[in-house]
């Protein structure tokens, strides 16, 4: 569903991305791991035409969509869960999610089934929301587009452990529900939990890809490219 191949990006004279491939599959939950500052947000950005890619080539559904502006890439399908939420904080919860609303198949209902809490807090403005809520109205908000793929930048950050829980349990059902996701994340546990393969990212190199159960076996690649020693899979 959707491929980089060899893809460099540059944030003016600082060349972030060094030939990024990796593909994310019909269906398949994807996690691109690595740590601060290695370039995954980069990547996402690239992704969705925020930052232009200075050559390589992006593929989504069977289209090139290499250098297309954000307006012209998200109808095709692909939405994304921006770090730092980026909701309106003077919009309601529900003028948030309406603002988002396109095509057929989740709605503003759908949404409040599955984050009660957002129905709790319809009226409610952006900025009187806490930041467990306002990722849940970030997710939801992307959803409405009913796009074929959901790309999560970070989507645990800042987040109390039993959020980030709840945020797991719904990737999960997203999953179920056969929506294609690529999760960027700094949570290790979280990611391994929902996702099926991971490429592992350094200084804007794919330096490791492999299913999860490979990660979670390989404390070499933990160590020296994620930070970590020892990590279950959630």
């Amino acid at each position: 569903m959707l491929e980089l191949v060899d893809v460099h990006s540059s944030y003016g004279d600082s060349h972030i991305l060094h030939g990024v491939s990796l593909k994310v599959d019909t269906g398949a939950v994807v996690a691109l791991l690595g740590r601060n500052g290695m370039g995954k947000t980069t990547c996402v950005h690239t992704i969705v035409g925020l930052i232009a890619a200075r050559s390589g080539r992006v593929t989504f559904d069977g289209k090139e969509i290499t250098g297309l502006a954000p307006y012209k890439i998200s109808p095709l399908g692909l939405s994304l869960v921006p770090q730092g939420r980026r909701i309106f904080p003077s919009l309601t919860v529900k003028e948030n999610l309406i603002l988002g609303m396109r095509g057929k198949g989740y709605t503003l209902d759908s949404m409040y089934s599955l984050f009660p809490v957002l129905k709790e807090r319809t009226n409610h403005m952006g900025n009187q929301l806490s930041g467990g809520e306002q990722q849940m109205l970030a997710i939801a908000r992307a959803l409405l587009a009913n796009p074929s793929m959901l790309l999560m930048d970070e989507p645990s950050e800042g987040l109390a452990p039993l959020i980030i829980t709840r945020i797991g349990d719904i990737l999960l059902k997203l999953r179920e529900d056969g929506l294609a996701l690529l999760l960027v994340e700094q949570n290790v546990p979280l990611a391994l939990r929902v996702s099926d393969y991971v490429y592992v990212l350094n200084k804007g190199r794919i330096v490791h890809q492999c299913t999860k159960d490979e990660l979670v076996a390989n404390e070499r690649i933990q160590a020296e490219h994620i930070g970590v020693s020892k990590y279950g899979s959630g």
